[in-house]
């Protein structure tokens, strides 16, 4: 769901993943036409990087 969310409001993603300021960042990325496609691509990364540290301190924490 997050995926779907960084692919058609990237700002919003960061906010779900508990990263306020690259929220905004990418918020004012976002707003220029040409910045929405780098903005996305970003948010996509961040939310994949947020599922794999997940992953990390599940496995580390048993």
């Amino acid at each position: 769901m997050r995926l779907l969310i960084a692919l058609i409001f990237p700002w919003f993603a960061f906010f779900t993943i508990g990263r306020p300021f690259a929220g905004i960042l990418c918020l004012i990325l976002q707003i220029t036409l040409i910045g929405w496609l780098p903005a996305a691509i970003w948010a996509a990364y961040a939310v994949s990087q947020f599922h794999t540290d997940q992953k990390i301190r599940r496995a580390l924490g048993r």
